[in-house]
């Protein structure tokens, strides 16, 4: 749903203005891939455009690990920060909502609206906390179909990701290969490689070390793991920023000019990274954030597959378009390119790019205008075709 713009965005150009929060409600059962069932669940969504009158324009966005569904637009008019791929949505922009009907969602188990730890456990009274299932990228796809046929939507011009994000976007393809004709996959991989795993057991051990964390049951104490989560989220933070876009934004420099030679912050991007980390505890979900960095471990759509990821995709109808970016060592090319070499092998048509960009994994998230023009060119391509 969109309103009038806010105050402060009448000059920004491109934004969708003001947009509504809704919640779909799915009464019929979900069983999990770890073999739970939840009897019900909510997703929280947004959309942006209109559905047009032949339902081919519609466009799914996935969010990442930390992401959630206010993708763009505002939520009122005091808000001076747009939705997290505002870059890339809203009128004129590479996702042009002038042309699609554009869905973006919190995923089962997050912490922004949808069911998830934070949510009542009908079995027990309380919160899920740590008893809330285990979910996989294929429960999520599976969630998301529902939503799908909640909106009356017969299929997804486009399903589009970044990051985590993009691995949706795959899954999508495999899983409703009739229901896709396309699939947008940037800065991802087919699967986490051993150090990816590493970083994620740092942060959840950092998490589940916190005396704070009562084992996941820290809503019925009135406080959270504040310690544990802004250590995962430095750390995570380290991992997607290039080691190039660090030295240009903070250098060697210090907060007060001169060393105080003790254990305090002094560099500034020490001060960086504890505001980040500090801000994040405070809005984020531990038990997500496990949630999320286990469902990352999981993904592989080729290990059924004899992991082989051509075979895997094999079932897929759509055009895809991959993306990477020079600096991200987190996702580095070389994975997009194991995608890429995956859906050739499979007769996919598959268009790639490998964009040079200083700022690393988060590259995906910003107004970087080779990148920008190249994903709005893709999207025309698609809008195009499906008003003709």
């Amino acid at each position: 749903m969109n309103t009038a713009l806010p105050n402060n965005a009448t000059q920004q150009e491109g934004t969708v203005g003001i947009v509504q929060p809704q919640i779909f409600r799915c009464d019929h059962p979900i069983t999990l891939q770890c073999g739970k069932t939840l009897p019900h669940y909510e997703l929280v969504f947004e959309t942006y455009g209109k559905l047009n009158a032949a339902k081919s324009n519609a466009v799914l966005i996935c969010h990442a690990l930390s992401g959630h569904h206010h993708a763009a637009g505002f939520h009122g008019s005091d808000d001076k920060k747009p939705g997290w791929w505002d870059a890339c949505i809203g009128p004129g922009k590479a996702i042009d909502t002038n042309r699609f009907f554009v869905v973006s969602l919190n995923n089962l188990g997050g912490c922004h609206g949808s069911t998830g730890p934070k949510s009542h456990n009908p079995d027990t009274g309380k919160p899920y906390g740590p008893d809330f299932p285990i979910v996989t990228v294929r429960d999520w796809i599976n969630s998301q179909h529902a939503l799908m046929q909640h909106l009356s939507i017969p299929h997804w011009a486009a399903v589009v990701g970044g990051s985590l994000g993009g691995m949706q976007a795959m899954q999508w393809a495999i899983d409703f290969p009739d229901q896709v004709r396309n699939a947008v996959i940037i800065a991802a991989a087919p699967k986490l490689s051993a150090q990816n795993i590493a970083f994620n057991e740092v942060a959840r051990k950092a998490i589940l070390s916190d005396p704070d964390f009562c084992e996941g049951h820290y809503y019925e104490h009135d406080k959270y793991p504040r310690i544990g989560l802004s250590l995962a989220r430095m750390l995570g933070h380290i991992t997607y920023l290039s080691d190039a876009a660090m030295r240009e934004k903070f250098g060697r420099e210090l907060r007060d000019g001169a060393k105080s030679f003790d254990f305090e912050v002094e560099f500034q991007v020490e001060s960086y990274l504890n505001y980040q980390g500090e801000v994040f505890s405070k809005n984020f979900d531990a038990n997500t954030y496990l949630l999320m960095t286990r469902a990352l471990d999981y993904f592989d759509p080729a290990e059924e597959h004899d992991h082989d990821l051509s075979k895997a995709l094999a079932r897929a109808k759509a055009r895809f378009l991959v993306m990477s970016f020079t600096t991200d060592w987190r996702f580095s090319p070389e994975r997009s390119q194991e995608i890429v070499e995956a859906l050739l092998a499979a007769r996919k048509h598959v268009s790639y790019a490998d964009i040079e960009c200083p700022q690393g994994h988060d590259s995906f998230l910003l107004n970087v205008p080779r990148y920008t023009n190249l994903f709005k060119a893709y999207m025309n391509s698609i809008a195009l075709d499906g008003e003709h």
